[in-house]
């Protein structure tokens, strides 16, 4: 009788679904812009209300940002124009002809890099004038690289990856790389190896009987 009654229970129990009317979802009215309470109106007639506000941030932002990088190229310059003497030597050295005796090649630092300053003969001015230029892998006349052709005036710096070539060496008689077989001709000009460019020329003059690199 006992199992009879419970069977009868558990069919009459049907099961029921608690809908939770009384639960009231937060209203974040409060929180959206007047342009887009109204749920009715199209999207496109608050987009430049909307907008409004992120594009003044970008722009703002975007000023504040290139007034503070132009103070900081313009302190850079005046701290330049600013400087001692002796500091503004350091960005230039001058160098007497006289000590380069001709057919060689001397070494000098400039703003921490190598420079070699060579004195040509007159055989290697003519070597190195007479070179086709239309063969060169990074093409430049000599005297595109020369101001006077008895002098020639490069940073010691392989075009490659950076190392210190050695000068009046190599196949073209002027600098070789010993890191990767680079060799550059009496001129600078890359003629043989991996190195992709000439040797870069530095700015500089000619005062009386000293050249001076660092001015142009």
């Amino acid at each position: 009788m006992a199992l009879r009654a419970c069977l009868s229970r558990a069919v009459l129990v049907s099961p029921r679904r608690l809908a939770h009317t009384d639960v009231k979802f937060p209203d974040f009215d409060g929180y959206r812009r007047e342009s887009t309470l109204d749920a009715s109106k199209p999207a496109r007639e608050t987009e430049d209300e909307r907008r409004a506000l992120p594009v003044a941030l970008y722009y703002g932002v975007g000023g504040m940002m290139s007034l503070f990088g132009a103070k900081e190229v313009v302190q850079t310059m005046v701290s330049y124009k600013a400087m001692a003497a002796d500091q503004r030597a350091l960005a230039s050295i001058e160098i007497k002809m006289d000590d380069i005796p001709e057919g060689q090649t001397k070494t000098f630092e400039w703003r921490g890099k190598p420079v070699f300053v060579k004195h040509r003969t007159a055989a290697e001015i003519k070597r190195e004038k007479t070179v086709n230029v239309g063969e060169l892998r990074h093409a430049q006349h000599d005297d595109e690289r020369v101001q006077k052709d008895e002098w020639s005036v490069v940073i010691g710096v392989c075009t490659h990856l950076g190392c210190v070539p050695i000068a009046n060496a190599g196949d073209f008689g002027g600098y070789y790389c010993p890191c990767h077989g680079s060799h550059y001709d009496g001129s600078g000009r890359i003629r043989k190896g991996p190195a992709p460019l000439n040797l870069h020329v530095p700015a500089y003059s000619f005062k009386d009987n000293i050249i001076v690199i660092g001015s142009s």
